[in-house]
């Protein structure tokens, strides 16, 4: 078995899910999942706290970390900067665990280009409407900052196709597991197993007579 975890970036439209997704999945599966949190210069929303949901640090420490070469990605979105802080990262993938990155079209890409055996997904909401209708029940924006996320959405919709899996949040329950799945399966993938297949290659040339 692979001991090393997989780096998995989650990305989806504002709206999808992907945070409810999350939170669930770790529940259902403790200790096997680690939750990335990134940073941010956008202000707490309702019910959010430093180092919970978000480091929330101000716009001159986040440029700091880039200085510092201390961020996996970072990118801007809807006027803040978001980043992957890289140390916690590093350190949970040696421990064994998958670790997941809940970020941006943008951001993914990066972490991608950087390493490129990261699994990325995609969530979705069954339709557009859906969509919308999730963004204005949220009720924690005004229909100006609604509207700038639908029309990110758009933009961020002619980029799917450099994902590896594209999944549906029509049933929560449903699309967890698949997430789930999804990740789990990816340990058994062949280029994630070369040192152990190259072990089993050496043992069994050990067994081979008449050379």
């Amino acid at each position: 078995m692979n001991k090393k975890g997989i780096l998995v970036v989650v990305s989806g439209f504002s709206g999808a899910g992907k945070g409810t997704i999350m939170k669930q999945l770790l529940e259902e599966y403790p200790g096997r999942y680690s939750l990335s949190i990134s940073a941010t210069t956008r202000s707490p929303r309702n019910g959010e706290s430093h180092g919970k949901e978000y480091f929330f640090v101000s716009r001159e420490e986040f440029e700091q970390m880039i200085d510092e070469n201390a961020l996996i990605e970072y990118a801007q979105y809807v006027g803040n900067y978001y980043g992957t802080p890289k140390e916690y990262v590093m350190g949970q993938l040696d421990e064994g665990r998958d670790v997941i990155l809940e970020i941006e079209i943008q951001g993914a890409l990066k972490v991608k280009e950087a390493y490129p055996d990261t699994l990325l997904l995609f969530v979705s909401p069954p339709n557009a409407g859906e969509l919308k209708n999730r963004l204005v029940n949220r009720g924690t924006e005004d229909m100006a900052t609604i509207d700038s996320r639908l029309n990110r959405a758009w933009q961020e919709a002619q980029g799917v196709e450099q994902y590896d899996y594209f999944v549906v949040n029509d049933n929560l329950e449903e699309c967890v597991q698949q997430v789930h799945s999804i990740i789990q399966n990816e340990h058994a993938h062949v280029a994630r197993n070369h040192e152990v297949i190259e072990n089993i290659r050496t043992e069994l040339r050990g067994f081979v007579k008449g050379d």
